[in-house]
Protein backbone atom coordinates (compact mmCIF):
# COMPACT_ATOMS: atom_id res chain seq x y z
CA UNK A 1 0.00 0.00 0.00
CA UNK A 2 1.62 3.70 -0.89
CA UNK A 3 2.20 5.67 1.96
CA UNK A 4 -0.86 8.28 0.93
CA UNK A 5 -3.54 5.53 1.09
CA UNK A 6 -2.04 4.47 4.00
CA UNK A 7 -1.91 7.78 5.85
CA UNK A 8 -5.31 7.99 4.67
CA UNK A 9 -7.27 5.11 6.43
CA UNK A 10 -4.76 5.91 9.38
CA UNK A 11 -6.25 9.38 9.63
CA UNK A 12 -10.01 8.17 9.08
CA UNK A 13 -9.72 5.59 11.52
CA UNK A 14 -8.33 8.34 14.44
CA UNK A 15 -11.55 10.21 13.29
CA UNK A 16 -13.76 7.09 13.88
CA UNK A 17 -12.49 5.93 16.95
CA UNK A 18 -12.27 10.07 18.50
CA UNK A 19 -15.83 10.33 17.98
CA UNK A 20 -18.10 7.05 17.39
CA UNK A 21 -21.24 9.64 17.31
CA UNK A 22 -19.78 12.06 15.09
CA UNK A 23 -18.15 10.32 12.65
CA UNK A 24 -19.39 12.48 9.06
CA UNK A 25 -17.85 13.40 5.81
CA UNK A 26 -16.09 16.03 7.95
CA UNK A 27 -14.11 13.51 9.21
CA UNK A 28 -12.43 12.10 5.99
CA UNK A 29 -9.39 13.41 5.16
CA UNK A 30 -8.98 15.89 2.56
CA UNK A 31 -6.21 13.82 0.80
CA UNK A 32 -8.92 11.57 -0.51
CA UNK A 33 -9.12 13.96 -3.55
CA UNK A 34 -11.87 15.82 -4.71
CA UNK A 35 -13.49 13.13 -6.13
CA UNK A 36 -14.10 10.79 -3.25
CA UNK A 37 -14.80 13.86 -1.55
CA UNK A 38 -17.78 14.90 -3.66
CA UNK A 39 -19.37 11.25 -4.04
CA UNK A 40 -19.23 11.28 0.50
CA UNK A 41 -20.64 14.20 0.42
CA UNK A 42 -23.27 13.32 -2.06
CA UNK A 43 -24.05 10.31 0.85
CA UNK A 44 -23.88 12.86 3.59
CA UNK A 45 -27.84 12.79 3.59
CA UNK A 46 -27.50 9.08 4.75
CA UNK A 47 -24.91 9.22 7.11
CA UNK A 48 -26.84 11.24 9.55
CA UNK A 49 -25.64 11.11 13.74
CA UNK A 50 -25.69 7.66 15.37
CA UNK A 51 -23.40 4.97 15.91
CA UNK A 52 -24.39 2.26 13.56
CA UNK A 53 -24.81 4.36 10.47
CA UNK A 54 -21.57 6.16 11.57
CA UNK A 55 -19.80 2.93 12.02
CA UNK A 56 -21.71 1.38 8.61
CA UNK A 57 -20.51 4.58 7.12
CA UNK A 58 -16.21 3.99 8.53
CA UNK A 59 -16.54 0.11 7.58
CA UNK A 60 -17.58 1.22 4.08
CA UNK A 61 -15.15 3.27 3.79
CA UNK A 62 -12.03 1.39 4.81
CA UNK A 63 -12.91 -1.83 2.92
CA UNK A 64 -13.01 0.02 -0.37
CA UNK A 65 -9.71 1.75 0.11
CA UNK A 66 -7.94 -1.51 1.61
CA UNK A 67 -9.57 -4.59 0.47
CA UNK A 68 -10.41 -5.53 -3.94
CA UNK A 69 -12.22 -8.75 -2.95
CA UNK A 70 -14.82 -8.92 -5.88
CA UNK A 71 -18.40 -8.59 -5.44
CA UNK A 72 -18.90 -11.76 -3.84
CA UNK A 73 -17.79 -10.14 -0.53
CA UNK A 74 -20.07 -8.08 1.35
CA UNK A 75 -17.17 -5.31 1.90
CA UNK A 76 -19.34 -3.84 5.37
CA UNK A 77 -19.09 -7.16 6.68
CA UNK A 78 -15.61 -6.78 5.85
CA UNK A 79 -14.93 -3.45 6.48
CA UNK A 80 -16.36 -4.10 10.52
CA UNK A 81 -14.03 -7.21 11.29
CA UNK A 82 -11.02 -4.70 10.18
CA UNK A 83 -11.95 -2.24 12.50
CA UNK A 84 -12.70 -4.45 15.11
CA UNK A 85 -9.42 -6.40 15.07
CA UNK A 86 -7.64 -3.36 14.58
CA UNK A 87 -9.59 -1.83 17.73
CA UNK A 88 -8.63 -5.11 19.95
CA UNK A 89 -5.19 -4.88 18.95
CA UNK A 90 -4.48 -1.21 19.46
CA UNK A 91 -7.14 0.43 21.81
CA UNK A 92 -7.29 -2.84 24.66
CA UNK A 93 -4.57 -2.11 27.26
CA UNK A 94 -4.56 -6.15 27.16
CA UNK A 95 -6.04 -7.43 23.83
CA UNK A 96 -7.04 -10.97 23.86
CA UNK A 97 -4.89 -13.87 22.50
CA UNK A 98 -4.64 -13.69 19.28
CA UNK A 99 -5.95 -17.48 18.51
CA UNK A 100 -8.98 -15.81 20.44
CA UNK A 101 -9.53 -12.95 18.56
CA UNK A 102 -8.70 -15.49 14.97
CA UNK A 103 -11.39 -17.36 15.98
CA UNK A 104 -14.04 -15.00 16.98
CA UNK A 105 -13.72 -13.32 13.48
CA UNK A 106 -14.00 -16.56 11.76
CA UNK A 107 -17.35 -17.92 14.15
CA UNK A 108 -18.46 -14.63 12.80
CA UNK A 109 -17.63 -15.21 9.20
CA UNK A 110 -19.14 -18.77 9.19
CA UNK A 111 -22.28 -17.20 10.84
CA UNK A 112 -22.64 -14.84 8.14
CA UNK A 113 -22.73 -17.55 5.62
CA UNK A 114 -19.71 -17.83 4.33
CA UNK A 115 -17.95 -21.54 3.70
CA UNK A 116 -15.40 -22.47 6.28
CA UNK A 117 -12.38 -21.66 3.19
CA UNK A 118 -13.81 -18.39 2.61
CA UNK A 119 -13.88 -17.23 6.25
CA UNK A 120 -10.54 -18.92 6.71
CA UNK A 121 -9.38 -16.82 4.25
CA UNK A 122 -11.11 -13.71 4.34
CA UNK A 123 -9.50 -13.79 8.43
CA UNK A 124 -6.05 -14.19 6.94
CA UNK A 125 -6.77 -10.78 4.18
CA UNK A 126 -8.06 -9.14 7.43
CA UNK A 127 -4.89 -9.90 9.57
CA UNK A 128 -2.50 -8.89 6.77
CA UNK A 129 -3.90 -5.79 6.19
CA UNK A 130 -4.40 -4.89 9.90
CA UNK A 131 -0.68 -5.29 10.26
CA UNK A 132 0.47 -3.61 7.39
CA UNK A 133 -1.45 -0.93 8.83
CA UNK A 134 -0.04 -0.52 12.45
CA UNK A 135 1.61 2.45 13.23
CA UNK A 136 5.26 2.46 13.46
CA UNK A 137 5.17 3.46 17.36
CA UNK A 138 6.32 1.85 21.14
CA UNK A 139 3.01 0.22 21.41
CA UNK A 140 2.97 -1.13 18.20
CA UNK A 141 6.57 -2.32 18.81
CA UNK A 142 5.15 -4.21 21.80
CA UNK A 143 2.12 -5.72 20.31
CA UNK A 144 4.19 -7.09 17.94
CA UNK A 145 6.65 -8.72 20.09
CA UNK A 146 3.79 -10.29 22.34
CA UNK A 147 2.56 -11.49 19.04
CA UNK A 148 5.65 -12.95 17.61
CA UNK A 149 6.09 -14.92 21.46
CA UNK A 150 2.66 -16.53 21.64
CA UNK A 151 3.05 -20.05 21.74
CA UNK A 152 1.70 -22.24 18.81
CA UNK A 153 -1.55 -23.96 19.48
CA UNK A 154 -2.85 -26.54 17.08
CA UNK A 155 -6.10 -25.96 16.25
CA UNK A 156 -8.66 -27.41 13.49
CA UNK A 157 -8.98 -25.39 10.20
CA UNK A 158 -10.56 -22.95 9.69
CA UNK A 159 -9.86 -21.82 13.33
CA UNK A 160 -5.58 -22.01 12.83
CA UNK A 161 -3.79 -19.03 12.34
CA UNK A 162 -2.08 -18.68 8.41
CA UNK A 163 1.40 -19.03 7.84
CA UNK A 164 1.55 -15.43 6.17
CA UNK A 165 -0.05 -14.01 9.20
CA UNK A 166 2.45 -15.19 11.17
CA UNK A 167 5.02 -14.79 8.89
CA UNK A 168 4.15 -10.60 8.66
CA UNK A 169 4.79 -10.11 12.36
CA UNK A 170 7.98 -11.19 12.12
CA UNK A 171 8.84 -9.38 9.27
CA UNK A 172 7.67 -5.92 10.49
CA UNK A 173 9.79 -6.28 13.59
CA UNK A 174 13.07 -7.34 11.72
CA UNK A 175 12.38 -4.39 9.46
CA UNK A 176 10.19 -1.63 10.51
CA UNK A 177 11.40 -2.28 14.47
CA UNK A 178 14.97 -3.94 13.77
CA UNK A 179 16.77 -0.42 15.18
CA UNK A 180 14.55 -0.90 18.47
CA UNK A 181 15.47 -4.70 19.20
CA UNK A 182 18.37 -4.79 21.75
CA UNK A 183 20.67 -7.70 21.32
CA UNK A 184 18.80 -9.68 23.14
CA UNK A 185 15.36 -9.71 22.66
CA UNK A 186 16.63 -10.15 18.18
CA UNK A 187 18.34 -13.75 19.44
CA UNK A 188 15.22 -14.38 21.15
CA UNK A 189 12.70 -13.71 18.32
CA UNK A 190 15.01 -15.10 16.09
CA UNK A 191 15.49 -18.27 17.49
CA UNK A 192 11.66 -18.21 18.41
CA UNK A 193 11.70 -17.63 14.25
CA UNK A 194 13.67 -20.55 13.06
CA UNK A 195 11.32 -22.64 14.94
CA UNK A 196 8.60 -21.56 12.71
CA UNK A 197 10.09 -20.84 9.63
CA UNK A 198 12.45 -22.76 7.28
CA UNK A 199 14.44 -21.24 5.55
CA UNK A 200 14.73 -17.74 7.29
CA UNK A 201 14.44 -14.55 4.79
CA UNK A 202 17.78 -12.90 4.45
CA UNK A 203 16.13 -9.51 5.25
CA UNK A 204 15.72 -10.78 8.73
CA UNK A 205 19.11 -11.87 9.49
CA UNK A 206 22.04 -9.32 10.48
CA UNK A 207 21.59 -7.09 13.67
Amino acid sequence: MAKENKGIIIGTERAYRSSRLSFSVSSVPSAVGAQATQAAERESSCVAKGSTLNRRYAALYVSKHIFSLGEEVDDEIVGHVYLFLKEQLEISKMPPLSGVLHGTIIDQFIACGKSRDMAHELASIIWLAVIDNLEENEQTFDLLKRLASEGDVILPFPYSRSYKIQSRVFERLFTDFRDCLNHVEYCDLLACAKQKFQPIPSAWLGY
